[in-house]
């Protein structure tokens, strides 16, 4: 199982950017696919999850700013990211496990992907 985070880049306060997760060897279709962040010196947090029924779950610090989708042609989980504030600042990385039902502890995945960083500032 190999995941490919991409999308990553430096943007201004209120800016927007488009991370995308690609997955290989795993079928991401039926399974959970979430996108955990971790900025220095804090714990990784969950942002955002789909589970394999396509249930979203968003952290409270992003709901309504941030959206994740996937896109089964491709194999590959997306997350939207607007209205980016400086907090946001952080490695983005997507992880994915073998069942359909999402949980946010980051113990529970087994596969993950190298990340990406998000820098948001003025």
């Amino acid at each position: 199982v190999q995941l490919v985070e991409s999308g990553g880049g430096s943007v201004q306060p209120g800016g927007s950017l488009r991370l995308s997760c690609a997955l290989s060897g795993f079928t991401a279709s039926g399974n959970c696919v979430a996108w955990f962040r971790q900025s220095p010196g804090k714990e990784r947090e969950v942002v955002a999850t789909i589970t394999g029924n396509n249930f979203l779950y968003y952290a409270e610090a992003v709901e309504g700013r941030f959206t994740i989708s996937r896109d089964h042609a491709h194999n590959s989980v997306f997350l939207q990211m607007d209205s980016l504030r400086p907090a946001g600042t952080a490695m983005y990385t997507c992880a994915t496990l073998i069942g359909a039902i999402c949980d946010s502890y980051p113990s529970t995945f087994p596969c993950w992907g190298q990340g990406t960083q998000v820098t948001v500032s003025a």
